[in-house]
């Protein structure tokens, strides 16, 4: 697990909670505005 976190621009992986928080704000009424969207969770690995 400690090599795939090294690989990650943040140095480790995500913790389930980190997960299921981005899915409970999506279900929110703050993130109305947000559709249609292609949303990556995974600590900015695709951005390298």
């Amino acid at each position: 697990m400690k090599r795939l976190g090294d690989a990650h621009p943040i140095g480790r992986i995500a913790q389930a909670e980190e997960i299921a928080q981005f899915f409970l704000f999506l279900a929110s009424d703050n993130a109305r505005f947000i559709t249609g969207a292609i949303l990556m969770i995974d600590g900015g690995y695709t951005a390298q």
